[in-house]
């Protein structure tokens, strides 16, 4: 199996930046409840974008969808669903812990989870470890894990500089409930790699209709984001019921006892750039995921490790770690300079895969 692994690197990084960056609109949000510009952005995140892009990108995607055996298409779905439980508690882990700490604790058990699972339900892990190559790749994957916790530690120890005080870019700071809340989102994340994995059938079928390689992932994001709208519009739409937000959608403010009604267009608009820029990440994975020769299965590592590293980025920049101390933020620059390490050392083993391929 072919590829550019540098390429695929560079494909990482773009959907890890654009994973970072989707909260960024959110937060910019007026007047609208949770539930409400949730499922405003996610019908972006995941019905409108995936199939824009796989119609354009893809040759005759309804003509593959339809020939993907039922099997093929019930598993990427169900694993999407399963995903679902991770994403809908993923934008309440950020609220909590802020972006800086909750994506270190939910993406470590995510990356765990996601790129270790597949290769050992296959039984290949055993081969992948006998080689340098793999063995690189997953020297990689264990400093990715380091820098994560690295990471978190610069979290905890940023909690403890404000002396419990909230920082300015986390309003709803609560550390026990942000825990717990990013362990169940990390680990039901994970099933998105189970999702993408066992969309292959549609990978080859996509290739065998003519798409470009690079492209050849998309029609499986069609399937597997169909499993996670089914779970967050469900959820969405007991807490809309219960919270009686509908009116939201038309321009009712979420709190009527302030007055003014929510700028509807802004917020559209905002939604839309945040579910759009959500999708990308997985847009450019896929891409890179094309590029990574033998040791596919350490994309999602390549993912989690980017994303990690700009959203640190995004949390300084929304000044999070304003107040800590000066050993703190040396730390959290330690974890960050291990997940660029961890991003060249993966790199080189896919590198060495290929040539070995060859």
């Amino acid at each position: 199996m072919g590829g550019n692994p540098a390429l695929g690197v560079i494909f990482h990084w773009l959907g890890g930046f654009a994973s970072a960056s989707f909260y960024v609109p959110y937060k910019r949000i007026n007047r609208w409840s949770w539930e409400v510009f949730w499922l405003a952005g996610g019908l972006f995140s995941w019905a409108i974008a995936p199939w824009i892009f796989a119609s354009l990108q893809t040759s005759d995607l309804l003509g593959v969808l339809s020939a993907t055996p039922r099997e093929t298409l019930f598993w990427c779905w169900f694993w999407g669903a399963m995903w679902g439980f991770g994403g809908l508690t993923f934008g309440l882990t950020m609220r909590y812990l802020g972006l800086s700490l909750g994506m270190a604790v939910a993406l470590g058990l995510t990356t765990v989870i996601g790129t270790l699972g597949p290769p050992i339900f296959r039984g290949t892990i055993g081969e992948i470890a006998s080689t340098i190559s793999g063995q690189l790749t997953l020297l990689g994957i264990l400093i990715t894990l380091t820098g994560i916790v690295v990471v978190a530690r610069a979290g905890k120890a940023k909690e403890r500089d404000l002396a419990g005080a909230q920082s300015e870019g986390v309003a709803e700071f609560n550390l026990k409930k942000g825990i717990l809340i990013a362990i169940f989102s990390g680990v039901m994340s994970g099933c998105f790699a189970w999702g993408l994995d066992a969309g292959q059938p549609i990978r080859d079928l996509s290739l065998a209709a003519g798409t470009d390689p690079l492209s050849q992932g998309l029609p499986v994001l069609c399937v597997v984001l169909a499993g996670g709208l089914t779970t967050n519009a469900l959820w969405c739409a007991y807490l809309i019921a219960r919270n009686k937000s509908a009116a939201q959608f038309f321009g009712a403010p979420s709190d009527p006892e302030n007055g003014g009604r929510a700028p509807l267009l802004t917020n559209y608009l905002l939604a839309a750039l945040g579910g759009t820029l959500w999708y990308f990440q997985f847009f450019f994975y896929t891409m890179g995921e094309s590029q990574m020769g033998r040791y596919g299965f350490s994309s999602w590592t390549l993912h989690m490790a980017s994303i990690i590293l700009f959203s640190t980025l995004w949390g300084f920049a929304l000044r999070e770690w304003k107040g800590a101390s000066r050993s703190t933020r040396r730390t959290v620059w330690t974890g960050i300079g291990l997940l660029v390490g961890a991003t060249v050392v993966i790199g080189a083993g896919n590198m060495l895969g290929v040539s070995a391929a060859h």
